[in-house]
């Protein structure tokens, strides 16, 4: 199983290469206010696919907070001589 893995990252990581290798080409991003920011468009879109994933991960999280925080107000709001306890 260790062999399939390493020859699948290994296999990710060429393809996220020549993928890289074949879109060096410059690109301007332009945001508001005049800003603007010139990269790889590989670059570019790396850059915005961590960003993404940054903040899914990160609104999963609070919303598993808010689950596990009614969770436990749910069973703290049960009584001891609740029969459906």
């Amino acid at each position: 199983m260790r062999v399939v893995s390493w020859i699948l990252r290994i296999i990710l990581f060429l393809l996220l290469l020549t993928f890289a290798l074949k879109n060096m080409d410059e690109v301007t991003v332009r945001y508001y206010f005049g800003i603007e920011w010139q990269a790889p468009l590989a670059l570019v879109i790396f850059v915005f696919f961590v960003a993404g994933t940054v903040i899914g991960v990160i609104a999963g999280f609070v919303g598993e907070l808010g689950r596990r925080r009614r969770r436990a107000q749910a069973v703290e709001a049960r009584s001891p001589l609740d029969p459906h306890a």
